[in-house]
This record gives C-alpha cells, structure tokens and sequence, in this order.
C-alpha cells in the first residue's frame, strides 16, 4: 500500500530548506521571490513549447491519426488535466526545487522518487535537443527554399547558436531567462492563434466535427490504433505543462502559484492546441492529413500553407517557431539545471552540480552540464540519421518517460493524500485524490504502451523503425538508475531518504533542524 511505503517525517522535524542564503556566510542557495505568477505560468507554457508543437510535434503523429489528429490532442488534453490535477495538488503541499521526484518519495516511497528524479533529469535533458533540432532544420530549410545555394543539411550551426543563446540566458539567472520565455510565449502563441482563424475562415464549407472521430486515420493505422498512435505526438506536445514546479523555490508564494501555473498552462495551451491543429486539418483537407509534414519547407506543412494563402505571413510563423524553439529549449535547461541542483545537493548526484553563481544566484554548473548533453544528443543524433529523423526519435525517448513519471505523479497523489497526517485535518477527496488521478493512469497507458512496442491490446501499433530504438536505449538508461540506486541504498541511504526533504518550509530551517533531519 502507498501509505505503508512512503517517507516518514518525525512530527517534530520540519521539512528541511537545504540550499542556505549568502548572508548566513554558507553557501548561496537559489534566489528566493524571484518571480511570480506571470513568469512561472510562462515557464510552464513555453515548456511546452507552442509554435513548436503545433508546427512539428502534433505533426510527426500525422502520418499514424491522419486526419484524426485533433481527436488525438483531445485525448492528450484530457490525461494531462488529470495529471496536472494531481501534480498541481503535489505542488501546493511540497514547493521544491526537486518537484516531482520530492513528490513520488513522500506520496510512494524514496526509491520511487529517486528513479523518477533520475527519469525526469533525462527528460529535460532531451528537451533542448528536440527542439534545437527543430531550429535547425527549420532555419537550414527556409534559407535552403529561397538560396538553394545554402544546403539543408547546414543546420547544425544553427542548433548550436540556440544552445548558446539558453547557456547565457540561464547563466544570468532565473529572472532573465524566464522574462525572456514571456515575450517568447506571447508572440508565438498570438502569431498561430492569427494563422489559424484564417485557416477555418479558407476551409469555409469544409469545416467538419468529423475531424473529432476515427474515420480520417491513415491507411497503415486505421481508427482507433491510429489514433492512439498519433497521441504519442500530442503528449509530447503538452510535455512540460509541469515545468513550473522546478521553480517553486524560486517563486513568491510558491504553495498557490505553482499549483495555478500548472492547471491553467495545461488548459489555456490544451484549448490552444485543439483550435490550431482543428483549423490546419480542415484548411489542409482530413482525408490527406496523414502526409501533413514537420518539414517547414515543405508546401504540406504550417509554414508551407502560410506562404501559399497568405504571402509574407510565412516569415511570422517562422519567427513563431524559432522563438518557441529557443523559449522551450531555455524552459528544458530551467527544469534540467534545477533538478539535479537540488539532486547535487543532498549528494544523489555529483555535489558539484549544486554550485551557485555567487552574483546571479544560477546553478551554473548544472546549466553548463545541461548546455553539453544538449550539444551532445542533438549533433549525436542529428548527424548520425538526419534533424528530421532525429526529432522523431528523442521525441519517442521522451514520451516514453514522460508518460511513466505522470503515472508515477497519479500514484503518488493517492498515496501522498491517503495518508491523514498529509491532509492537515481537511477530509478526503475521492474525486480529487483518487477519481482523477485512476483516470489519469488509464487514460496514459495506451500512448505508453504505443511508445514502447508492447502490443498487449489489439488497438496498441509499434512505431516503426529507427524510433522504436529510444526504447531499449530508456529502458538501459533507467536500469543503470536501477543499479546506482541500488549502490546508493547500501553506501549512503539517507542520500535516498532526502529526496523526500529537500523542499521549502513557511519557515527558514536553522541548522539544528538540519542536523536533526540528517540524523
């Protein structure tokens, strides 16, 4: 049972705050009441990247739902509100740096939060080479389609300058790089939001509900199979909806900002998302959406369509896409560099990864580490198949954790609220701490499984080949979690343990406190 595994706190022991302000004379922590709710709900919506979801990610599910694709997004929206349901609750009990791992040691048990830190670091740092592919390939095409001098295989350097452009945007503090995400967020949302009226407006007679059904998948993947196939995509697009909770520590009035930040960034993008790709199908035509491309030089592609019915309007989708593209990127380096800063201090990870930027209060070596792997997958995977080939595949290897850690986050907001002790005398919930999250783990499990290859049930298709290879490539990943946890357990268990404490209290922890917790 939940509540028979989880952490157990003493009832005299505070939660402990690890990282400690500079003026006590230890080492600086991260900068507290840095931003509020129009930054961390910006956090959470660029973490999700709009422009570039709605252009590339909901896309590459085209070729398995077809014309169906706005049924997939649906279905993508209604798992991912249950699950920021039960994040969103997590959240305004536990504000943390560790966020979702802090949330599956207290509500399932430390090993849980551990592997789910361990899932959860990868995902983020997956993030920024997914959507720095996209830059470059977006960037290499455009100029390839009107300098057919210029090769579109020359995207490399433009991925690497967006890398750069986050390294010094996060170097420089949370402030800086989550006002940045902002502007971006604003802009993008508004250009596609624009283009999209305009697409119903042309498809005029076309408009369908149909489109809201099975019957336009594609010939390969027909009715529900394609579909399901398809929301592998659309998760992805709504990947980061949680992205506000890294910042907690960071944010004024943590406890009630976070929790908004995650349920409206959910719904307001969700509702964004079914809009835009409704519009597009109806514009494009359902019955050929299934050759609907992520390629942006492309005619059967947003940008395309752009350029076709509207002229110079192509040039603000493409800006849309590149700012989405460096905001997400800059947005997956934010949860990456906070994740393992709050791992790398209570020693599961490197210490050094705890180091703090004495000035701009940034986890710089967590950021510079980020900035690597980020140049290190992306130029990896991208040169060794091509950027188009290997967006498809780090999008599968992050869907494939990404899925298992929001189940994880429904099981631990039963088992966290199960526990009386956690409730703080108020009553519990059925619909909230245990409807939505069982819904939550049903209404994921398919686009898992798709993910995954595991055909237990006649609607779940494999993904074809090289993109079924992030699966045994997650699953080695997650095994070596396995083993280092193993280590961990029988070298320095407390280090496990702490993944469950270390996120803020109302009240500054004094270092007697923190004794008492270590002890």
């Amino acid at each position: 049972m939940p509540g028979q595994s989880a952490l157990v706190i003493p009832p005299t022991t505070k939660v402990v705050k690890v990282a400690v302000d500079a003026a006590s004379g230890t080492t600086p922590g991260l900068r507290a009441n840095a931003i509020g709710l129009r930054e961390v709900l910006f956090q959470s919506i660029t973490g999700m990247a709009p422009a570039a979801a709605v252009t590339a990610s909901i896309p590459a599910g085209a070729g398995f739902a077809g014309g169906a694709m706005p049924l997939a997004v649906l279905i993508a929206l209604v798992a991912c509100l249950f699950s920021a349901s039960s994040i969103g609750l997590l959240a305004r009990e536990m504000p943390a740096a560790g966020s979702l791992a802090t949330y599956a040691a207290r509500g399932i048990h430390p090993a849980a939060g551990f592997l789910t830190a361990w899932g959860y670091i990868l995902v983020a740092v997956l993030i920024p080479p997914l959507v720095l592919l996209q830059l470059g390939f977006t960037v290499a095409g455009t100029i390839n389609s009107y300098w057919s001098s210029y090769p579109a295989s020359l995207w490399w350097p433009w991925a690497l300058l967006g890398a750069l452009i986050v390294l010094v945007a996060g170097y420089y503090g949370v402030r800086t790089s989550a006002r940045m995400g902002t502007i971006l967020g604003v802009f993008e949302i508004a250009v596609l939001l624009v283009l999209a009226v305009f697409f119903i407006v042309h498809a005029g007679g076309h408009n369908t509900l149909k489109v809201f059904g099975d019957g336009y998948t594609s010939g390969s993947y027909k009715g529900i199979s394609g579909v399901i196939a398809g929301s592998v995509y659309t998760v992805l697009a709504f990947g980061g909806f949680e992205g506000a909770a890294p910042l907690a520590e960071e944010t004024k009035n943590p406890r009630k900002t976070v929790q908004k930040a995650v349920i409206f960034s959910t719904l307001g993008i969700g509702i964004f998302y079914v809009f835009t790709t409704y519009a597009v199908d109806v514009a494009f035509g359902p019955g050929k959406f299934s050759s609907f491309t992520i390629d942006s030089s492309q005619a059967a592609s947003w940008q395309g369509m752009a350029k076709a019915l509207y002229g110079f309007f192509w040039f603000f989708v493409f800006l849309a896409v590149v700012n989405s593209t460096i905001a997400n990127a800059n947005a997956g380096v934010n949860v990456a560099s906070r994740m393992t800063y709050a791992m790398g201090r209570i020693k599961t990870l490197p210490a050094a990864l705890a180091s703090v930027n004495p000035k701009h209060r940034s986890p710089v070596v967590a950021i510079v580490t980020a900035f690597v792997a980020t140049c290190a997958v992306a130029l990896g995977l991208g040169l060794g198949y091509d950027p188009v080939t290997a967006f498809s595949m780090v999008a599968t290897g992050i869907v494939l954790v990404l899925i298992a850690v929001y189940i994880l986050m429904n099981v631990a907001c039963v088992g966290y609220f199960a526990q009386s002790r956690n409730r703080g005398g108020s009553r519990w919930n059925v619909l909230l701490h245990l409807i939505f999250p069982v819904l939550g783990i049903a209404a994921f499990a398919p686009a898992w499984l798709t993910a995954a290859g595991i055909t237990v049930f006649s609607f779940v298709a494999p993904l074809p080949a090289p993109v079924w290879y992030m699966a045994p490539g997650v699953g080695g990943f997650m095994v070596v979690g396995i083993i280092y946890l193993a280590y961990l357990y029988a070298k320095h268990p407390q280090r496990v343990n702490e993944v469950g404490l270390v996120h803020l209290d109302d009240e500054p922890a004094t270092a007697a406190t923190a004794a008492a917790a270590e002890g």
